[in-house]
């Protein structure tokens, strides 16, 4: 069997606990690093805030992309959300070069910016990937927007037939996604296989209950999936983890 191709997404708040009662960035690099995944997409990723590294003696110096990966993972980030004392926004962590990165805005309200996070690796086995960060809004006019815009996006791509992993939190308890984005773009939904179809509960991290989060495919097989929730990753961040384990489709 060909070399599995370890993948995760994960809403990380900033790296807060839940209601930001704990500054949890230093936790979360060890659990990260505990899955030793080769690609990681991230969501709400501080690149900056000068408050939190005022208060917290232990925040890091560097922006919290680079401090996740350092000595393993090259990383990309994409900034979305600007404010006075700093920024957020998306990332993407790769065992494996990043050729190209190149985040999309997608922003449809003002007060609620968006941006897709594209980046080109070069995985083992195979011709480059294209792998997709995104962080979705909380209304659905917005969401199916923005659905267009990315599906629009990957069409205009010079090879629409490349593996593809689009990954992150997608903000869609209704499940539109999969009429909207997977059929148009020919994407399988990790978990599907597993649970009737329907991709599985991620929010909150403690007793998940919503399915917000995914992780989409094309180009690969799928083949092991799992939901990190409860302890110790529910006094990280209020999302649980998704993990999967895909290999190359035989050409």
């Amino acid at each position: 069997m060909p070399q599995a191709l370890h993948v995760v997404t994960y809403n990380i708040h900033k790296g807060f606990s839940q209601f930001n009662r704990r500054m949890m960035v230093h936790e979360l690099r060890e659990r990260l690093r505990h899955l030793n995944p080769d690609l990681v997409f991230l969501q709400e990723v501080q690149g900056l805030h000068l408050g939190h590294a005022e208060r917290h003696a232990d925040w890091p110096d560097s922006p919290q992309h680079e401090f996740l990966a350092e000595d393993i993972w090259q990383a990309a980030y994409g900034r979305n959300m600007i404010y006075d004392h700093g920024h957020h926004g998306n990332a993407i962590l790769s065992r494996f070069p990043i050729i190209h990165a190149h985040n999309q805005d997608v922003t449809h309200l003002h007060f609620e910016k968006r941006g897709l996070l594209h980046c080109r690796i070069e995985l083992p086995g195979g011709p480059p990937a294209h792998c997709v960060c995104v962080h979705l809004s909380l209304f659905g006019h917005s969401r199916r927007r923005q659905m267009d815009a990315l599906a629009d996006y990957l069409d205009r791509l010079d090879d629409p037939s490349a593996p593809l992993i689009v990954a992150g939190d997608f903000n869609d308890w209704r499940s539109r996604a999969c009429q909207q984005l997977a059929q148009r773009l020919d994407l399988q939904e990790v978990f599907s296989q597993e649970v009737g179809g329907r991709p599985v509960r991620s929010f909150p991290a403690a007793m998940p209950m919503f399915r917000l989060d995914r992780i989409y495919v094309r180009g690969f097989a799928v083949r092991e999936t799992s939901v990190h929730f409860g302890p110790p990753w529910s006094a990280i961040s209020d999302h649980a983890a998704l993990s999967a384990r895909l290999t190359r489709h035989e050409s």
